[in-house]
């Protein structure tokens, strides 16, 4: 069935746009603190518990949720512009970012009662860190193909099989892993996986290291044998996840993070061009620019319709497709204008050529991460009723 597809205009309210002037001010105040470097390249200082931590004090860890589960009960929109505050000024948010975008609104949303009141309040206080078990060595970005295991004994199940690709699963608490509980119906290839909450430091689980062609550990193989998971830790209907599992991406396709992870390169190309830059030059970052706004305007809809209880999964999807195209591509643009771009350092600020160091080693998995654009145009096309 085809889909009304739309991005409709989406005003920021004035609440909104006060919190963004509170966080600019305190993120001002931490990189003047030499909290963190903007645009530095380090991946492993981006994992900050401690910076964590203070975001929750600040309550802007679980800003949409329920108060009764610790959360703050304020709006998508407000949630938008503090994760686009972040991401603009390169804070390092990724111990809770996982768990912030989109493990912590599943579990709200299908986990039981006793998981809600024991792991929100601990997300929202920056205190508990969450990976998805989503690839698998031989069925890549199928999700359907998932041949990891979960067999029923007492009290819960056993994982046996393999996550692949998992970021950051080296240092959290939790995954939620999508495994196959039954087989596929003949009619339906979505049948048969289930949702679980899986603690990492469960006996049986093995975490492998994949180190990218950067030198940096992001990466992790899972492995499982045995694993127990509590019949407590099952999220939602078993064999019935992947209405839930698509849900979760629709959180994760549409935000900032999906067109604002290379911006650093953008501002970076702005500055070696000066005040007066040539006409070839303002014109490719005057063509750059026009992209982002037009980026904004669309990620900034998606926000609202998320606001209205919407799932808009194919306006998430090409926001995906197209944002992470353009800051995929961004990194080398910047480099076209100025390759030998060199300037003065200013305090709690990086040279041009560390900052295009890190923006283009980064680049190449941003087309990847949260579905390859060959599923995402699927997912789009089947949207608008051409598949």
């Amino acid at each position: 069935m085809s889909h009304t597809f739309r991005f409709d205009p989406m005003q920021f309210p004035p609440e909104a746009e006060a919190l963004r002037q509170e966080i600019r001010s305190f993120l001002r105040a931490e990189i003047d603190a030499g909290t963190f470097t903007p645009g530095s390249g380090d991946m492993d200082s981006n994992f900050n518990p401690e910076f964590s931590r203070k975001i929750g004090a600040k309550g802007w860890i679980g800003l949409t949720w329920p108060k009764e589960y610790g959360g703050h009960g304020r709006s998508q929109i407000e949630r938008y512009v503090l994760t686009e505050e972040f991401l603009a000024h390169g804070a390092p948010v990724r111990a809770h970012w996982v768990a912030d975008r989109q493990s912590g609104p599943v579990l709200l949303k299908f986990g039981a009662e006793s998981v809600k009141r024991k792991l929100i309040p601990e997300i929202v206080r920056g205190e508990t860190y969450f990976c998805i078990g989503l690839s698998e060595p031989n069925s890549g970005s199928d999700l359907f193909a998932a041949s990891t295991r979960a067999k029923k004994v007492d009290g819960g199940y056993k994982v046996t099989g393999t996550k692949i690709w998992t970021s950051n699963a080296h240092r959290t608490q939790y995954m939620i892993g999508l495994i196959r509980t039954s087989q596929p119906t003949e009619d339906n290839r979505r049948h048969g996986l289930t949702q679980f909450l899986i603690k990492m430091d469960t006996p049986g689980i093995t975490v492998r290291p994949i180190i990218n062609l950067a030198g940096h550990h992001d990466f992790n193989e899972v492995h499982f044998d045995d694993a127990f998971v509590p019949d407590e830790h099952v999220i939602g209907r078993p064999d019935e996840a992947w209405k839930q599992a698509t849900d979760e991406l629709a959180y994760e396709r549409s935000g900032p993070d999906r067109w604002l992870e290379t911006i650093f390169a953008l501002n970076a190309g702005i500055r070696v061009s000066g005040p007066n830059p040539d006409d070839r030059t303002a014109e490719t970052i005057g063509r750059d620019v026009a992209h982002l706004m037009t980026l904004r305007r669309m990620s900034a809809s998606v926000a609202g319709m998320l606001q209205a209880g919407e799932t808009p999964m194919t306006e998430a999807a090409v926001v995906k497709d197209l944002g992470t195209n353009w800051e995929q591509a961004l990194p080398n643009r910047m480099r076209l204008i100025a390759p030998d771009g060199v300037r003065a350092p200013s305090p709690n600020d990086t040279a041009y050529e560390e900052v295009m160091r890190y923006a283009t080693h980064i680049a190449p998995k941003l087309t990847i991460q949260g579905g390859t654009r060959e599923v995402l145009r699927g997912i789009i096309a089947r949207g608008l009723g051409l598949r």
